[in-house]
């Protein structure tokens, strides 16, 4: 079982302009998407703030996200790093499985990363991360390097605000010319 400590609230600021997003995408009517609790067992409370110290997972959480924009699937994990690199250890066998799976129920599966360092955020299909992942399993990079985030999928933000199903959408238009020139 995993622990939760004061610690583990990593990218919450990030996971709120995700949530804020969201909100503002359900309010246009253009999505729907939710952030997946992970059920926790509280251990330590600190009663004079009303806040849970310390609790264990009940079990391992699938990804950050989940729904639908425009009536696709959608499911996405966020990430953070400032290291120039994302560590593959931050994504989880179960989460690239369960991204696997959707994809292959027809919804689209990817990250959302967040390079603290460069200040900019970026979408990255599930195709480059197993890419990577793959790699890594064979015993190649335990990273995906800043260079893998291509520009064409940088997240523009406009105040607390990401736009990333702009990126969505580059990615389903680039996928279904893909798809069409491999049928002909």
């Amino acid at each position: 079982m995993g622990y939760w400590n004061t610690r583990g609230l990593r990218g919450s600021s990030f996971e709120e302009m995700i949530n804020m997003t969201n909100k503002v995408y359900r309010e246009k009517n253009l999505a729907i998407i939710q952030k997946v609790p992970t059920p926790i067992t509280p251990m330590k409370l600190d009663k004079s703030k009303g806040v849970i110290t310390l609790a264990y997972f009940d079990q391992k959480s699938t990804i950050d996200y989940i729904g639908a924009a425009q009536g696709i699937p959608i499911c996405f994990d966020a990430k953070e790093t400032h290291q120039g690199r994302l560590p593959l250890q931050n994504v989880h066998q179960h989460q690239v499985e369960f991204m696997e799976d959707f994809q292959k129920q027809g919804g689209i599966s990817f990250l959302l990363v967040n390079c603290k360092d460069a200040d900019e955020c970026y979408f990255l299909p599930l195709k480059v991360l197993k890419e990577y992942w793959t790699n890594a399993q064979n015993g190649g990079r335990k990273s995906i390097p800043y260079t893998a985030f291509e520009e064409k999928y940088s997240i523009r933000q406009t105040g607390n605000l990401l736009h990333y199903l702009e990126a969505v959408s580059l990615y389903l238009e680039e996928t279904e010319k893909q798809g069409s020139e491999e049928s002909c």
